[in-house]
């Protein structure tokens, strides 16, 4: 395809019309030139689709931490075909993902979409994700275009980093994308960057992405970053979302002005059609239940999934199990926020070793883990039409007419922003039969803004809820709730009308379960019966209130009682077995009390069998952490993701996640993981230049999988990973030599002058730094 003949036969109005999309995920097509409309989806655990709330099912892969634990760039690799499967099963050409910002602390809300704390990892893991993608026809979109580690502020902070750290640290992932994977599309960022929008940056975006980098792909914004017209046209290709935005007629007018180039249009048109070109077309249906994906999706995440303690009682026998704790029955499988989907199913813990263990398994709830309320389960309410799992919604107009009546298998939809059939109407009524066998108490409520009237039997409730905050409105939105006494045949009604005008909309949804047990009552009875038990199970967990886009945290403490949960069942059972269900570090008073911990992350739609595979030695949990862990809050070189006066200061420098732990030892070290069986490093020697080879031995009794880590200490720097290998299937009593590349962008700083070999230091073998096993003198570098 000639890209120089098709834009000749476009005016600058068209070309202009081009550069914002067409809608929230969808481009304009142009006939003129052969150009269909391109659909873009969110990632990066999931496609998504071009639908925000109550799309399509579609396979839940592990979040990116959990990926990211395997070290495994052939996982990385997988994870990318089966995601373009998806997308182009749905139509989508354009998936929003990978993400390769970093866990630059662990407050971060958003670590859950992103690989690790460590760039060169982080690199080289989103390559093979990319490329997995690519390779069958869906463009990948690395993000966000950079120095985005906050969500804090995200629209309008300024992240402060010198030079120097933003090559050698931040950039870096996206400058290994860019090299080793050519990604189609690249997002710029919310943020600013030392004072200029991340859109606007000419430094970063025609500077060194376009120009230093020849990266020859599409640069578009974030949704609703673009904040300017002149300066963002003069780097950023295009806008999203559309059809509003701060270009069209007032582009054109700064074209005709002068204030943009003609050929800065034409180029950004110029990659959109190179975009188009690269893309294919849709694909086969796809099942997300499908036997074969769903034992890829258990594979992948038990393979992620960490070992952190007892590495001796890690795997156990088929014996009776009592498994207790909130997130044991309703496992979370996902973040929160725009990486959301909807998957076909979700296997909780409970569910994984129900199928295992049958009868010999004993289940108690947890206490409450959430201050906020969650969308009601499909499975506890019905449409009073159909009794189909889901709701009914009916929308009227002004007049009382009926504007539409659809129901809504996920008891939630978005209004006024994706053009649904509900849009613009005067009330949107939500219903729901309760399946109750008999009277008690449930919790009832709603979530979105407006004015809401809420009926459930003889009790009725008027209620308005608000927000100033689009992003909050869709996000994090308002709600309400009440535990109400019910019946059977109880049909809870909930009418929604508009907010005040020019109050942002977004999402609405019910609120409906039965109402929990005080938390001391479920902690007494989760002690009494872990008395004597053999074999407890607690799992405890983080929700989207904490893993969410749009949001930090504010302590790494486990929400509610939960610690409170595991002290009482540690004293009273002889054996207890904790399982963390978060993607990032938690803090854990109760570690010395237990007798294991595997960490789980955000395992997706089969994460329950995952576990339950680990736990009983039918698959190895070879993870490695990603995030050095703290001992307590505030611990660490970099802590509060919150600005002062706007901004918000990398201070730590080079020295982000275990690179900056030198005044206090972390709980966890990056890199730490005892898998299933027990290693000896023996030597370690020069494979040729940025080259070790480490002899391995398997002194276990089960054949096992070792991540063999290779850290540089500079002279003067701090410590740096500086190559990994995999070694698989090392039977026991095996010894075997493994050879560990090192990458050349490890061993090397920027200086005014630009790169430069970063002199001297040693060469560590770790399994983590809290690990080391080999110390080496570095060897003499490649010429050249």
């Amino acid at each position: 395809m000639n890209l120089e003949v098709l834009l000749d036969k476009l005016d600058l109005t068209t070309m202009v019309r081009l550069l914002t999309g067409a809608a929230m995920f969808e481009l304009h097509g142009e006939p003129a030139v052969g150009l269909a409309p391109l659909v873009f989806s969110d990632g990066p655990s999931g496609v998504r689709g071009p639908v925000f709330s109550g799309g399509r099912p579609v396979a839940l892969l592990p979040n990116a931490t959990l990926i990211a634990s395997t070290w495994d760039t052939r996982v990385a690799h997988g994870v990318g075909v089966l995601l373009a499967e998806e997308a182009r099963a749905q139509g989508v050409h354009v998936v929003l993902g990978p993400t390769v910002n970093l866990h630059r602390t662990p407050l971060g809300g958003r670590l859950f979409e992103a690989f690790s704390e460590d760039p060169l990892l982080t690199g080289a893991l989103a390559t093979e994700y990319v490329r997995g993608l690519q390779e069958n026809g869906v463009a990948a979109c690395p993000k966000h275009f950079v120095a985005n580690e906050s969500e804090t502020d995200r629209m309008t902070v300024n992240s402060r980093v010198a030079d120097r750290v933003l090559r050698e640290v931040y950039l870096l992932p996206f400058e290994m994308l860019v090299a080793d994977a050519e990604p189609w599309a690249i997002m710029a960022a919310y943020n600013d960057v030392n004072g200029v929008p991340a859109t606007e940056h000419g430094e970063l975006l025609d500077g060194v992405l376009k120009g230093e980098w020849a990266f020859d792909g599409l640069v578009m914004s974030d949704w609703f970053a673009t904040k300017s017209t002149t300066a963002a046209a003069n780097g950023l290709d295009l806008v999203m979302p559309g059809p509003a935005g701060p270009w069209g007629d007032a582009l054109i007018t700064a074209v005709r002005a002068g204030e943009v180039g003609e050929d800065a249009v034409r180029d950004h048109v110029r990659r959109l059609l190179r975009l188009a070109s690269r893309v294919g077309g849709p694909g086969p249906a796809v099942d997300p239940a499908d036997p074969v994906r769903r034992d890829h999706l258990r594979s992948v995440a038990a393979a992620g999934m960490t070992v952190l303690t007892g590495g001796e009682v890690i795997p156990f026998e088929d014996s009776p199990v009592l498994l207790v704790g909130r997130h044991a029955l309703r496992t979370v499988a996902q973040g929160g926020g725009s990486a959301q989907v909807r998957p076909p199913h979700v296997v909780s813990v409970a569910d994984g070793l129900r199928a295992a263990l049958g009868d010999r398994l004993t289940v108690l709830d947890g206490v409450e883990v959430r201050a906020t309320p969650e969308v009601a389960d499909p499975s506890f309410v019905s449409d009073p039409e159909t009794g189909a799992p889901g709701i009914r919604v009916t929308s009227r107009q002004a007049d009382g007419s009926e504007q539409a009546s659809t129901h809504q298998p996920v008891p939630s939809l978005l209004l006024d922003l994706e053009g649904g059939p509900h849009d613009g109407a005067a009330s949107v009524v939500l219903s729901a039969d309760l399946p109750l066998t008999h009277t008690g108490e449930v919790e009832v409520g709603v979530i979105g803004t407006g004015r809401w009237t809420v009926r459930l039997g003889d009790h009725h409730h008027e209620i308005t809820l608000d927000t100033t905050d689009v992003g909050s409105a869709v996000l994090d939105p308002p709600h309400w709730t009440v535990r109400l006494a019910a019946t059977p045949g109880s049909r809870l009604v909930a009418t929604r009308r508009p907010p005040d005008e020019g109050a942002p909309v977004g999402l609405a949804a019910l609120v409906a379960r039965p109402a929990p047990a005080p938390d001391d009552d479920v902690i007494g009875a989760a002690a009494a019966a872990a008395t004597g038990a053999a074999r407890a199970v607690v799992v405890v967990g983080l929700t989207p209130e904490q893993e969410m886009e749009a949001k930090d945290k504010t302590t790494l403490a486990l929400p509610g009682r939960q610690d409170d949960l595991v002290r009482a069942v540690a004293a009273a059972a002889r054996s207890t077995v904790v399982v963390v269900n978060a993607a990032t570090p938690v803090l854990m008073p109760w570690l010395d009390d237990v007798d294991a911990v595997l960490w789980a992350g955000l395992p997706g739609q089969e994460g329950g069998h995952a576990v339950a595979d680990v736990l009983l030695g039918r698959r190895e949990a070879t993870g490695r952490l990603v995030t050095t862990f703290p001992a307590a809050d505030g611990a660490g070189p970099a802590w509060s993701p919150v600005p002062v006066d706007g901004v918000l200061d990398y201070t730590e420098g080079l020295g982000v996640g275990y690179r900056g732990w030198t005044a206090d030892t972390p709980l966890f070290w990056f890199g730490h993981g005892l898998g299933w069986t027990t290693w000896a490093y023996h030597d370690a020697e020069p494979g040729g230049p940025d080259a070790l080879v480490v002899t391995i031995e398997n002194t276990g009794t089960r054949t096992g999988r070792e991540v063999v880590q290779v850290y540089l200490r500079p002279d003067d720097d701090p410590v740096r990973l500086a190559g990994w290998a995999v070694a698989d299937d090392v039977a026991p009593g095996e010894r075997r030599a493994v050879r560990v590349t090192l990458d050349p962008r490890a061993l090397r700083r920027w200086t005014s002058d630009g790169w430069a070999p970063l002199p001297g230091g040693r060469l560590v073998v770790a399994r983590g730094l809290g690990d080391v096993r080999l110390d080496v003198a570095r060897p003499a570098p490649a010429a050249g």
